[in-house]
């Protein structure tokens, strides 16, 4: 094999491999292996048939084809390791001439990792927001915990909103009762929105054993986006009872004996989230400030690989809430080319950070232990919901588990970043990865997706 490495621009490079025919003699008998075990020809066994019986039948282009296409990944592979190419994603590959008997030439265009010169670390300033509770913020927190230990007490008056009712609901459609559209003694909250669109409207000022009718659009069933005319029932009306804000409530909904104690702890409580913003916020401004330093370019071809991928993990959510991508563009107001800016214009920032810390990685001599390796496995099962050995088994199957330990070596690269920044709030004061890190515990800035 010959081949030479043409660079076409700081993240692209051209391979142009020349395979002597002769080098392809194991493709080609592979090739006439799995063809002879695929075809049935009268008075031969199956992978039994000569090849010159194969050339008859299937055609000689044909297993000349097979064999090419056994054939150029491994050359491929032999010319990166040749010229040290540092790949990155799949290679466009063009076959320029081939004929048989004669040499196999093919070009193969591939992403690699661009020379990227890293700013001095140090000198990288960042500027999160002060931490501020106000007051507020304590209440609404204090509101939600009462919302929690709230009764329901039957009231002899009209529904309002906040209010929680028993419904009855039956929906036909030009006078046929609608399969499934039939429910007894549901429990709603007025003004919620829970339901079906427009009852709401309906409910509010309704008592007890009183019916009224409303019309909406249907969206599943056989009758989706049809109108159904909706008979409802209320059978009784019940109003949320909050708790007196008091030491009573305190010990009631907490470990606190007084409400002073509790609303310190929510204090702490939103004190320590925030430091968690803050963390998060100083990482991202870091890493941008880094990628912009470093004007690091984005291969084309792995932020196309990228953008596919996130439109198909955005289709997938979507249909999993049984929305489509038309109803998520009428809701957000976007349109499809709006979505397709977003999604490159993330997919190139993601991509831009991943080189960004594989480079520092690589500058800094970044290891990735087994116990280091293993407790991201652990990790990551935990949330698939399946055990480590059968996640690293699904990992080791579909040639991912190279892409997990990248990700553990940027997360560990990423920790040397926040090190070294220097990080100071709107008010001046100057804080460590120590300060931010609080009560969240060592490595949290790792789990917030930081790379593509």
């Amino acid at each position: 094999m010959k081949s030479t490495v043409e660079t076409l621009s700081p993240t692209r490079v051209r391979l142009a491999i020349e395979v002597p025919f002769a080098e392809l003699e194991p493709s080609l008998k592979k090739a006439y292996r799995e063809i002879g075990s695929q075809v049935t020809i009268p008075g031969f066994r199956r992978g039994k048939v000569p090849t010159a019986v194969i050339d008859q039948r299937v055609g000689r282009g044909a297993v000349l084809n097979e064999a090419v296409q056994d054939a150029i990944p491994t050359q491929f592979l032999a010319a990166v390791r040749e010229h040290e190419v540092k790949t990155l994603g799949r290679p466009e590959v063009e076959i320029t001439e081939f004929t048989d008997g004669a040499p196999l030439k093919f070009t193969a265009d591939v992403d690699v990792r661009p020379e990227i010169t890293l700013p001095n670390l140090d000198d990288i300033e960042v500027t999160v927001d002060e931490i501020q509770i106000g007051d507020q913020e304590i209440d609404e927190q204090l509101g939600g915990l009462r919302d929690r230990f709230a009764t329901l007490k039957t009231v002899e008056r009209a529904a309002a909103n906040g209010d929680y009712v028993q419904l009855d609901l039956n929906a036909t459609v030009d006078g046929e009762e609608v399969p499934g559209g039939s429910a007894t003694n549901v429990s709603h909250e007025v003004g919620s929105g829970q339901l079906l669109p427009g009852l709401d409207d309906v409910l509010v000022g309704m008592s007890a054993d009183e019916s009224n009718t409303f019309t909406t659009e249907l969206v599943g069933g056989e009758y989706a986006g049809r109108e159904a005319e909706v008979a409802v029932t209320v059978r009784t009306v019940k109003e949320k009872q909050l708790p007196e804000l008091d030491d009573d409530f305190a010990q009631l909904a907490s470990e606190f004996d007084t409400l002073d104690e509790l609303r310190a702890d929510l204090r702490s409580r939103l004190e320590r989230v925030k430091r968690v913003e803050q963390l998060y916020d100083a990482r991202d401004k870091a890493l941008k400030a880094i990628v912009e330093a470093a004007d690091v370019p984005a291969p084309e071809g792995v932020v196309r690989e990228e953008v596919e991928q996130r439109k198909e993990a955005m289709n997938d959510q979507l249909q999993r809430i049984g929305a489509s991508m038309e109803q998520y563009l009428e809701a957000e107001g976007k349109s499809q080319d709006d979505i397709d800016q977003e999604l490159s214009d993330a997919a190139v920032e993601g991509v831009r950070i991943q080189l960004v810390l594989d480079t520092l990685a690589d500058a800094e001599q970044v290891e990735v232990s087994d116990d280091e390796f293993g407790h991201e496995i652990v990790h990551r099962a935990q949330r698939a919901g399946v055990s480590p050995q059968q996640y690293y088994d699904q990992l080791v199957r579909s040639g991912m588990a190279a892409a997990v330990f990248g990700d553990v070596r940027r997360g560990k690269a990423l920790a040397r970043v926040m090190e070294q920044v220097k990080i100071t709030d709107s008010a001046g004061n100057a804080l460590s990865l120590d300060d931010l890190r609080g009560s969240a515990g060592e490595g949290d800035e790792h789990d917030h997706d930081h790379d593509h």
